[in-house]
């Protein structure tokens, strides 16, 4: 399922991200739960920042990792399940005009 254009994941706070042989680890201090990324994951993650919108992430990881094509499925489903597993929430946008 596509992502909103206009989502501005942000991923929450307090959370321990920490590189490891396979991955990285990423510890909820809020849930008590140890998560399990690999790179392509924690850079999305990571790129949750509140001010970069949901499709801007594709090209953003297709540019990092040197894709020949932008990962736009991989990527939706990667947000997905961040966003299923309470590590990024929407953020509000701005109002226009206010």
């Amino acid at each position: 399922m596509p992502n909103p254009p206009n989502l501005l994941p942000v991923r929450i706070r307090g959370l321990e991200i920490r590189e490891v042989p396979d991955g990285y680890v990423v510890y909820d201090q809020s849930a008590d739960k140890l998560h399990f990324l690999n790179g392509t994951a924690a850079f999305v993650l990571e790129s949750c920042d509140g001010a970069t919108r949901a499709d801007a992430l594709p090209a953003l990881v297709g540019a990092a990792f040197a894709l020949p094509r932008e990962p736009v499925d991989e990527v939706n489903a990667c947000l997905q399940r961040l966003l299923a597993e309470g590590l990024v929430v929407e953020s509000v946008p701005p109002q226009a005009g206010g």
